[in-house]
Parts: structure tokens; sequence; C-alpha cells
């Protein structure tokens, strides 16, 4: 369903290297809107939860991504809806409340647990014919995740049905298709540049190109 992160192996080894790497457009990113520069820059990742390289990707690199970006620079997430279907639109859903909640790293990686199977420790998603039978098939499964987390069922459907929340996933699909995501993990800087990942050899070139491009005048 989704196709493979194309991040070298390098990924998680290679130190970080000491000089400033030289971004082409085109090559290293792409220019997918007109947009004019935000007063507040941003990184987006359109991700799904039921991609393997997103779970690497949040539980192996992100907190450096993160830790590394510019303190102007704001994070979001937004789930995409490849599945076309009511369970995907349910899981768009549990993002939404999640961006809701104080405990969101935790409630992310319970969902992509939930759904990708329990993970032990150095558990790898990506190897050669993992799979595990899915534990989220309906909202009532996605309330179990978020009761473990003091949320009950009624106050999870009161943020799940509401119109805001209708109005982000419908943000989310426009964006989708505006942007030309077509794979996750994908990294949007600003509403304007896609992170070209088959050119990022290090964590350190995915930090400065966003770092580079949120900060673009």
């Amino acid at each position: 369903m989704f196709k493979h992160l194309a991040l070298a192996i390098t990924l998680a080894v290679a130190p970080l290297s000491s000089f400033a790497a030289q971004f082409i457009e085109g090559k290293h990113y792409t220019q997918i809107s007109n947009n004019m520069v935000p007063t507040e820059p941003k990184v987006t990742e359109f991700f799904s939860f039921y991609c393997h390289n997103c779970f690497n990707m949040e539980t192996r690199y992100l907190p450096e991504i993160k830790a590394g970006l510019d303190k102007q620079i704001n994070f979001d997430t937004k789930h995409v809806d490849f599945m076309n279907s009511e369970i995907g639109t349910e899981v768009m859903r549990s993002l939404a409340v999640i961006h809701e909640m104080d405990n969101k790293d935790e409630l992310k990686i319970a969902m992509f647990n939930a759904i990708q199977g329990e993970a032990d420790d150095g558990h790898d998603h990506s190897a050669h014919g993992h799979s595990h039978e899915p534990q989220v098939t309906s909202r009532d499964d996605i309330k179990k995740v978020f009761a473990k987390f003091g949320l009950d069922g009624d106050a999870y459907d009161k943020l799940a049905d509401s119109e805001a929340t209708d109005k982000k996933l419908s943000l989310w699909r426009q964006q989708q298709v505006m942007y030309r995501v077509q794979s996750v993990p994908t990294f949007i800087v600003n509403d304007k540049y896609a992170v070209n990942m088959n050119e990022m050899r290090t964590l350190e070139d995915i930090i400065e190109v966003m770092n580079y491009l949120a900060l673009k005048k």
C-alpha cells in the first residue's frame, strides 16, 4: 500500500557531518506551491499509522530531527488518506484527537503499536516479512487505546466528531492532493517545499535542508 522510504542505511549509523550541505532545488527539494513564506516557519510530516517506515521514523529519527530544528520552526503532523475507507477515516480522526491532548508523543506510539502490533525495544517494523494482526478495526478499538491514557469514550467521541476535526481532515485531504503526497513519510516545509528523501544521506542532511527551507526568504 505504501511506497518504501528510500533512506540510506547510513541514517542509522552515520555521524553528523561538520559541513553545511549545498541544497539544490529539483534535487534535494521540490517547490510544490507558490505560497507566501509564513510568519511562523514550519515543517509538516505527512504520515500514516499503517506505515512501517513512519513508525521507524517516529521512534528512531524524529526525536533527533526535531531537536536539531531551529527554535523558530514549528513541527506539525498530518495523516494521509491512502485507504479511502471508513476505518481509514477513523484513524485520521484519532490523530486530530491526539493533537488536542497533552501526551501527544505517547499516544502516537500507542496508536502505531495498536495498528502495527506491540513492539519490543529494537523491533524493526520494516523487516522483510514483518506483519501483525491488526488490533484496530473500528472506532471502539481506537477508544480502547485512548482510554488507557485517561480519555473516556464520550470525551473521545466529542473530539473526534467535532466540527474542528471535520475541517482538519478536509484540509489534510486537500493538501495531500495539492502537495502531491504519494508516499509516506513526506516532509513539507512552509507549505511550499517538499524534501526529497531519496537524496538525504544522513540525519544532518535532513535537519539542514529543513532549517534552510523553513528560514528561506
